[in-house]
């Protein structure tokens, strides 16, 4: 079985096609393609409300190399689905019905709530009895969800992100919520708390960690690859850090974020199992395609 996942979020769109190994009660996904494209589509919405003619013109483009994909993977099924910048744009509607209708490829715009039980899928083979909170920043919303056991105790979605620009109160004003918000979700302060950080951004500072084998960082190592990737102009952080430029622009942003969460939660921890949206995604089609629940999972890397 092959299976397909499009993430369209508000910094880039990517497209991950899978193919899939049963095993009695394991079932293995392995890479067959990954595609990753900088179209912001948070800089359109977050300044002007809508997605403009220049940036639809790419989307359109883009969506029909997807599914020409889709569709020489002979994939038996796939799913597409648009975050924050689709969903508040004025005209998301508007173009989720007109690539359906032009290149033949379905869109789901979902909710932030749908998107964190879907990345939810994606981390929960990564947990264990401990109390965790899960920290995902996109481009333009943060998603927070709180596990114990391996159970969701409580998710919420913010509008705070790498791309969304914010001025300073408003910015200290979402942080003083998600605080509260932290606090009210009954996390047992005798326990120790493990931070989860997914997102493009965690997983690039992790990797300017250069850690070979651990799989987490501590809130000082972040907050010191925080302060190493600040010293970097724009220009230095791509030539030298090696880093895209729609990466480079925002990966101050998005660190203060996983700093904050991590503060407010009083952990000192963030594990980075590099996941994201689109293998919660390619998880959750599984089990809709097949009709099973999955209790094992295993995520191979090309072969």
């Amino acid at each position: 079985m092959r299976l397909a996942a499009i993430d369209i979020g508000s910094n880039a769109i990517r497209l991950q096609v899978v193919k899939v190994f049963e095993d009695e009660n394991l079932v293995s996904f392995k890479k067959l393609e990954f595609l990753r494209f900088p179209l912001r589509l948070g800089h359109d919405v977050f300044k002007k409300g809508k997605i403009g003619s220049t940036v639809r013109a790419k989307f359109e483009k883009l969506m029909r190399t997807f599914k020409l994909l889709i569709d020489l993977y002979e994939v038996e099924a796939y799913s597409a689905v648009a975050t924050s910048a689709m969903r508040e744009a004025e005209n998301g509607k508007e173009i989720q019905e007109y690539i359906m209708d032009m290149v033949g490829l379905k869109i789901d715009i979902i909710s932030g709530e749908k998107e964190a039980n879907i990345l939810n899928k994606a981390i929960i083979p990564f947990l264990d009895e401990k109390q965790y909170i899960h920290i995902d920043v996109g481009g333009g919303s943060t998603e927070l969800n709180v596990f114990e056991n391996k159970k969701l105790i409580k998710s919420q979605s913010f509008r705070i992100g790498s791309v969304r620009k914010l001025a300073g109160k408003e910015r200290t004003d979402k942080f003083k919520k998600m605080k509260e918000w932290i606090k009210s979700a009954g996390l047992s302060k005798s326990k120790s708390i493990t931070g989860i950080g997914t997102g493009g951004n965690i997983n690039k500072l992790f990797k300017l960690a250069r850690k070979a084998t651990d799989t987490s960082i501590s809130l000082a190592e972040l907050k010191a690859l925080r302060a190493y990737a600040k010293e970097f102009s724009l220009e230095e952080r791509i030539s030298i850090l090696k880093m895209n430029a729609d990466r480079a622009d925002v990966i101050i942003p998005a660190s203060e974020i996983y700093i904050n969460v991590l503060q407010a939660a009083g952990s000192d921890q963030i594990m980075v199992p590099k996941v994201g949206l689109k293998d919660g995604l390619v998880y959750e089609l599984y089990e809709r395609v097949s009709g099973k629940n999955l209790a094992q999972i295993e995520f191979l890397e090309e072969f």
